[in-house]
């Protein structure tokens, strides 16, 4: 994989331009991909982005949004696209396995791939040109960095602006996570000079749930969360039925673990949720506790060191309890 900054040149050339990110992308995932979509297309590319999966409601606000194609929703034309494209920008994601369906078209493309990421371990064989940054915020303050590096500064506009200040705050947790390093709140001050307006971007983020959302919440906080102090620990578990009692979307998960991070003592918090083809982990920690390590091990997972995800074939009552064997091993760690 050759450094990203090698690809610069070709910017100034019109391509056929592929976008696309994880499957169920968050806010960083959409952010970035629509940022650099609003990019390209000034300076004159024909882009497209293309999500693997749905997205959670609460990002259907961001410029450009009704743009991009869902694989699932339209796999002809997504594959015809990936065929004729001449680059596709992979965002957010450093393994081809994490656009599910969409990795055999992508495995198979014959066109320039780019890996902007900031999870370790990357596929970096699958990739010409790219960068891979544990130390970053967030993929959004890459893409910002990649605009800047090539000399295009002046053609951040607010649509680009608000997308990438949207993966920037949630990534870091609303600035509160070790990764917001100075590099972040440089780029927000040159992000708010050009006018950018960051509360209706917190509104459309945090202040946008349907009733049923807080209900699941307090249910979820109330019947499904066991804390282990012994190891430090709080685990929530959500069924099928819970889902579907609340009627609960996709994305209306987004940061439920992070409350169980709340509880004082408590260093590592792990939610397990049944979907419909397996059981997905979602695991974060405070200090020097490694759950993307634990997440690669137990879990077919990974990520970063105190944010990572993880899948289980197994039921949901098995995969509980092998979580709760595995975090004996942790007991030290965790105290």
């Amino acid at each position: 994989m050759h450094q990203l900054q090698d690809f610069f040149p070709q910017i100034q050339e019109p391509k056929k331009v592929i976008i696309t990110t994880h499957q169920k992308p968050d806010g960083d995932a959409m952010g970035s991909s629509l940022g650099l979509y609003h990019f390209l297309k000034q300076i004159g590319h024909h882009v497209t982005v293309i999500s693997p999966t749905n997205w959670a409601s609460f990002l259907d606000w961001m410029p450009g949004i009704d743009s991009v194609i869902d694989y699932e929703q339209d796999k002809e034309k997504s594959r015809l696209l990936i065929q004729d494209a001449d680059v596709i920008f992979c965002l957010d994601f450093n393994i081809l396995h994490r656009t599910k369906n969409l990795e055999p078209f992508l495995e198979a493309a014959t066109c320039t791939r780019i890996l902007i990421d900031h999870h370790q371990q990357p596929q970096e064989e699958m990739f010409d040109y790219g960068i891979s940054d544990t130390n970053k915020s967030s993929t959004c303050e890459m893409v910002y960095d990649f605009i800047m590096d090539s000399g295009y500064g002046a053609n951040i506009n607010l649509d680009v602006a608000a997308c990438l200040y949207t993966g920037v705050m949630t990534d870091t947790g609303s600035f509160r996570f070790p990764s917001t390093k100075a590099s972040v709140h440089k780029m927000v001050a040159h992000l708010k000079e050009l006018g950018l307006q960051h509360t209706l971007i917190h509104e459309n983020i945090f202040d946008n749930f349907l009733e049923n959302k807080l209900r699941f919440m307090g249910f979820a906080l109330c019947n499904r969360m066991e804390v282990m102090y012994e190891y430090n620990t709080a685990l929530m578990h959500i069924s099928k039925q819970d889902l579907i009692k609340f009627d609960i979307k996709t994305g209306d998960t987004e940061g439920l673990v992070n409350y169980l991070l709340t509880i004082q003592g408590i260093k590592f918090g792990a939610i397990v949720i049944d979907r419909d083809e397996e059981r997905k982990w979602s695991f974060r920690s405070k200090g020097n506790f490694d759950v993307n390590t634990f997440a690669r091990l137990h879990f077919e997972g990974g990520g970063h060191f105190n944010a990572a995800g993880g899948r289980s074939g197994d039921s949901l009552e098995n995969t509980v309890q092998k979580f709760k064997k595995v975090i004996q091993q942790y007991e030290s760690q965790l105290q």
